[in-house]
This record gives structure tokens, sequence and C-alpha cells, in this order.
């Protein structure tokens, strides 16, 4: 018998988050206040007692000028996704999304499927035989995600490919870099950290680098140099009333829920990170620096701050989101993986994104326009194409996408320096 769904409270949602070790901060209530682009619904699942057993958060866009809507649940929903009928779970799910006007839901299972340790990704890169992660052998491989995943493909969902620059261009990173902390005190989490890291973090300290905890007055801050390191790195900038929104919102759900860290030698600011957290999961948000100064490693040390508190916190792991699956030399994220990397912990590949057309001629013609669509939202013509791609901005592959959203939409999956999204 499958469960019933129905929407609930905001509530009744966050209560159900609070008593689960950990949830992804895109499946809490407060998440939907972030995008006021989309309509936000908390959903739940209740069994034959009417005990609430499954939560969700979907994210719903209309097509302009229809009635219709694509529902998006990044990194959700949050269900037992080991039970061996998942179709009890998601047929009601896709009932009510339908009735209420989805022509295409997707969504992403927090399910891992393989993990690579520090060590293994290390001899990855120096590998010269080696192209992309997902063809390297893994450290631990999770039989239950395939399991996952072959019932997916038999309920008729259709798992999506990254596009744009290896993973990071569409919906939500499919491998992330974490550093675990279940049981482990700080001091373990200090030793295993790579030498160079440990250099640098000694470095800053005696450069005199200081790394404070900012407020909503530092915003501005963080904002001017997350838009130098957008110039730099080459992604569209979110504007600074993203930020400000994003941090009246979750902060509103919990005081820690989101944090704001800015380090500064001589007065001057030279890199500023944003932190999440939800119960026992804790990520690196956002990312900037400057190219002032790095010799007095300002990112070690606000990294390791932030570690520190995340420890502090409770964490059970570190996550800083988004890696590349290349490892080929040329890509200018080679580096932003090697610097993940020395902190020890493991790269971990999810089972990605999925999706499953309602209606599969609306869902085609938007594949087929947004296929021909570069990020700023130009028209699909192909001189535009070639300067989105001078300027590095991916323009294929955007099943998932919609015809609107301003340039560097996270929600739709726009790169940033730490690699995650939404």
């Amino acid at each position: 018998m499958s469960f019933r769904m129905k929407a609930i409270t905001r509530e009744d949602h966050l209560a159900f988050v609070r008593a689960r070790p950990a949830v992804s901060h895109m499946q809490i209530p407060s998440w939907g206040d972030v995008k006021p682009d989309w309509r936000a619904e908390s959903l739940g699942w209740f069994d034959e007692s009417d005990r609430l057993v499954g939560v969700g958060l979907v994210l719903l866009r209309p097509l302009p000028k229809l009635k219709r809507y694509f529902a998006y649940l990044p990194e959700g929903p949050v269900i037992d996704w080991a039970t061996p009928d998942l179709e009890r779970w998601l047929e009601p799910m896709l009932a009510y999304l339908k009735a209420r006007g989805a022509f295409s839901v997707k969504m992403g299972p927090p399910v891992v499927t393989r993990r690579w340790s520090a060590e293994a990704v290390k001899a990855a890169i120096a590998d010269p035989q080696a192209r992309r992660l997902r063809d390297v052998e893994a450290t631990v491989h999770e039989p239950r995600a395939f399991d996952v995943a072959d019932r997916l493909r038999l309920l008729g969902w259709q798992q999506t490919e990254p596009g744009g620059e290896d993973g990071f261009a569409a919906g939500q990173p499919r491998y992330v870099f974490q550093v675990p902390f279940a049981g482990r005190s700080l001091e373990e989490v200090q030793r295993g950290l790579n030498q160079q890291w440990r250099r640098n973090i000694k470095k800053a300290e005696k450069a005199g680098v200081k790394v404070i905890q900012g407020g909503y007055e530092d915003l501005p801050a963080f904002h001017q140099i997350y838009v130098e390191t957008a110039e730099r790195d080459r992604f569209m900038p979110r504007p600074l009333a993203y930020f400000q929104c994003m941090w009246t919102a979750l902060k509103a759900e919990e005081p820690d829920r989101m944090r704001l860290y800015l380090a500064q030698h001589e007065g001057e600011v030279l890199a500023a990170a944003t932190m999440l957290a939800v119960g026992e999961h804790v990520w690196y948000s956002y990312g900037a620096s400057t190219s002032r100064k790095r010799e007095v490693q300002p990112n070690n040390a606000i990294q390791w701050r932030m570690m520190s508190d995340a420890h502090t916190l409770g964490a059970g792991v570190y996550d800083f989101r988004g890696i590349i699956d290349t490892l080929e030399e040329n890509n200018h994220l080679l580096g932003l993986l090697r610097f993940k990397a020395g902190s020890g912990g493991e790269a971990v590949e999810y089972l990605g994104e999925w999706d499953f057309p309602l209606n599969k001629v609306l869902y085609k013609a938007l594949d087929l326009y947004m296929s021909r669509r570069c990020y700023c939202g130009g028209p699909p013509r192909a001189d535009r194409r070639r300067r989105c791609r001078e300027r590095g901005t991916p323009t294929a592959g955007r099943p998932v996408e919609l015809p609107v959203v301003h340039c560097g939409s996270r929600a739709l999956g726009a790169r940033t320096t730490s690699g995650s999204t939404r």
C-alpha cells in the first residue's frame, strides 16, 4: 500500500528535520524563502496510522504563459531510500505534483554510490592515464546505491547527465569532497591534513591573519571579493541581495543555520566564506578570495577555522561541496580539487539527479529549447552561443533549466568557487 501525501506546515516539516541526524540544507523549509522566483511547498508522507514518515521541499517554477510547473526537489526528498519498494513513496508524490500542474519532476536522491580517499584522489591526479574520477577505482563502493538506481529506472525515472563544466553546471553537484568528523577529535582531524595545509595554517597564523565571524553588516565586504573571484574564475556571481535574503531566511529558522567568516590581514579582508549547518552536517557553501597577499595563506586559515567551529558544533561531516570530475591538467578547476583533497577527507559520488516527465511533449520542448540556450539568458542563436563560449559560459545540455532566472542562478546550477549550487 502506498503512503498518503499532502501538504504540511513549515512547523511539522522542521520538526521532522530536527528529529534526524542530518538533512540537506536544500530540504529545509527556509530554503524555499531563499528562492523567491520559485513557489515552495512542504510535502509530507503519511502511513496508515496517519504518522508523518517522510518530508520533502519542492520548488515549483511556472512555464511562461502556461499554468504548468517544473517541480524540483534538490537533494531530496527525505524518505527511506533503502526500502525495496520505492514506488510506495514516489508514486503518490508524482500523483500529487501532477495534480498541482507539474509537467516534469526532478529530484536528487541523497544516496552515496562511491568514495575515494584523499590518497586515491592524489594518485589519480598524478596519473597521466587518468582522465576522469569516475573511471578511477573507488576506495569504497556502496552496493545499495545501484539497487536504488535500478529501481528508479524500472519506475520510469531518467538519470540526468552532468552538463556544462564537469558537473558544476547542471543542478546539484554529483561529486563532492567531505571530511568525516564522527568519532574523531579535532587533533585527529588536524593530523589528517596534508603537510602543505598544516604548513599554510601555521604560516597564516605567523603572518597575523585573523579569522572572524561576521554579521549581516559584513555581507557587502564578502560580496566585493566574491565578485572579484567570479571575474577571475569565470562564473556569474549572485547579487548581494541574494546573500542578504539567504542570511535573513536561514538564521530566522535557526541562529546557527548560516555563518559568515572573514580572513583579515592588517585590516584588509583577503578571503571570506559562508557556512551552513543542519543537524550533524556542515557545508562550506560560498567562498571568495582576493588575489592580493596570497602568500599569507588566508584560504587555509579560514577553512581551518570553519572546520574547527563545525567540530565544536558537533558536526559528523564537513562538506566542501562540489568538485570536478575531470583530472586533466589544463582544467582551471583542478587546483580547487587539489586544495580540497589536502584536507585529508574523501571524494564522494552521489546518485545524481533524476527526471520524471509527466508531460513528455512539454518536457521535450523545454529540453530542446534549453539545449540551445546559454546561461546568460540570451536567445538560442549561434552568435550568442559563440560569445558565451568565449566567456567560458557553457551552452549545451540544459534539460532542467527554465528560460528565465538571472545569470548565475544557483537554483539551476551555476558554478561557484566552492562548487555548490542551487
